[in-house]
């Protein structure tokens, strides 16, 4: 039974009661992330996530690790482009522990300046350790050129520059600016009651003000290009792709099932006819990366350079064939079948459900009936994932990005038309 309450500060809190399970997880999720960050502050949120673990008014850092370790459990958090989440998942019985330490390190952090400087250092060789993994590194160059001068198309961890220019007041303004009640939401799942756990949440926020609800963002346009950065790498890596959906947009099944026959299965198109048939790469996938307002479809696959043009030519194959609607009923089912059975396995975790309702909280502003889901997602036939493909692969939005080995690569406006 999931349930939800909004605090007289604005917190939401959300849960989701599971009573056959042992545990609980909490999530407090902030709608602030990488997107909402001006160009020369690129990295201040990843870069406060990471700060709030340094040290409270409280608790030293060592004191943080320890407890949390004590909990027998996990605790963690992450950026994203839309909101940033601190987590914990213990036994049931010590979740209001779990509860007092997030809420120490989101209302009491220090900041201290030295530990700003140490984890700056931490920071940076992040950003090198991703520089040096060009499998991970070329998702960020993608997305940095399809959304070209947009904070969206800005890396979560930020650039080099922008940190080691952060400074202690840029991070206090930033928690006393976002992480405020309007912003916050609060959510739970695993064996809790409901109003005990509020009135748990309402204690230990009661001195967060409600503050301001962020106004809207400038909507990303796409920027179509081909993009080759050259690197003596024995590998090239690519991502392919173009405009998808929102997460909320009435055709995010057709688009998830599009995705899953394209790349995102064993089964599926590029799977099959680039590893499995030709041997061409042994990594290759698609994957969709939906926001509030936009989204992209995106081909990644590692091979050798002398396979790039024809694995090149094999996606843009496939891509032209689903636009033209030459899309099977049978492969439309196990995509179905397969989305669902990913679904249902998930649930039986107390943190992905705790994920999936804060999710659901910051797109949906609701809790949709897994009923529902599956009804939606077995109305999804050949037609309306034709529909999406004619949509969506279209030459205004195509970018191509690659490392490696790229000197004799090239790729013409022929050779992206749909």
């Amino acid at each position: 039974m999931q349930r939800k309450t909004t605090l007289t500060n604005g917190i939401r809190v959300v849960t989701e009661f599971m009573p056959d399970v042992h545990s609980a997880s909490v999530g407090f999720w902030v709608e602030n992330g990488s997107r909402h960050e001006a160009g020369s502050l690129n990295c201040i949120s990843h870069f406060l996530e990471h700060m709030l673990f340094k040290g409270t008014s409280r608790r030293t850092a060592l004191d943080i690790a320890r407890e949390a370790d004590s909990f027998g459990g996990t605790l963690n958090a992450f950026t994203a482009r839309e909101y940033t989440c601190y987590y914990a998942k213990v036994l049931s019985p010590r979740l209001s522990e779990a509860v007092d330490l997030l809420s120490d390190l989101i209302l009491n952090s220090t900041l201290d300046i030295a530990e700003i400087e140490k984890e700056r250092r931490v920071i940076l060789q992040e950003i090198s350790m991703v520089e040096d993994t060009p499998e991970d590194h070329v998702h960020d160059l993608f997305s940095e050129k399809i959304w070209h001068r947009h904070p969206l198309g800005l890396p979560v961890l930020g650039k080099k520059n922008s940190v080691e220019s952060i400074t202690q007041r840029d991070l206090q303004r930033l928690l006393s600016q976002r992480y405020l009640g309007q912003n916050v939401i609060v959510s739970a799942a695993g064996n809790l009651d409901h109003d005990l756990f509020c009135r748990g949440i309402e204690k230990a926020f009661s001195s967060l003000s409600v503050g301001q609800t962020r106004s809207r963002c400038d909507l990303p346009l796409y920027q179509p290009g081909t993009h080759l950065l050259q690197k003596p790498l024995d590998q090239v890596h690519l991502c392919l792709g173009c405009k998808a959906l929102p997460q909320t947009h009435e055709d995010r099944f057709s688009i998830q099932v599009l995705n899953t026959i394209l790349g995102a299965s064993m089964s599926s198109r590029l799977f099959q006819k680039i590893r499995e048939e030709r041997g061409l790469a042994y990594s290759i996938y698609s994957y969709l990366n939906c926001h509030s307002d936009a989204g992209t479809l995106v081909v990644y696959c590692g091979m050798s350079g002398e396979s790039l043009p024809q694995v090149f030519s094999l996606v843009m194959k496939e891509f032209r064939s689903l636009k033209k609607g030459q899309i099977r009923a049978d492969e439309v089912v196990m995509a179905r079948e397969q989305i669902k059975g990913n679904l249902l396995l998930s649930l039986e975790g107390s943190d992905n459900r705790m994920s999936r309702i804060a999710r659901n909280e910051i797109y949906f502003g609701d809790q949709p009936e897994l009923k529902s889901i599956i009804d939606s997602l077995d109305q999804v036939d050949v037609a309306s994932v034709a529909r999406v493909a004619q949509n969506i692969f279209v030459a205004d939005s195509m970018t191509v990005q690659a490392v490696g080995n790229v000197r004799d690569f090239s790729v013409s406006l022929e050779d992206l038309s749909l």
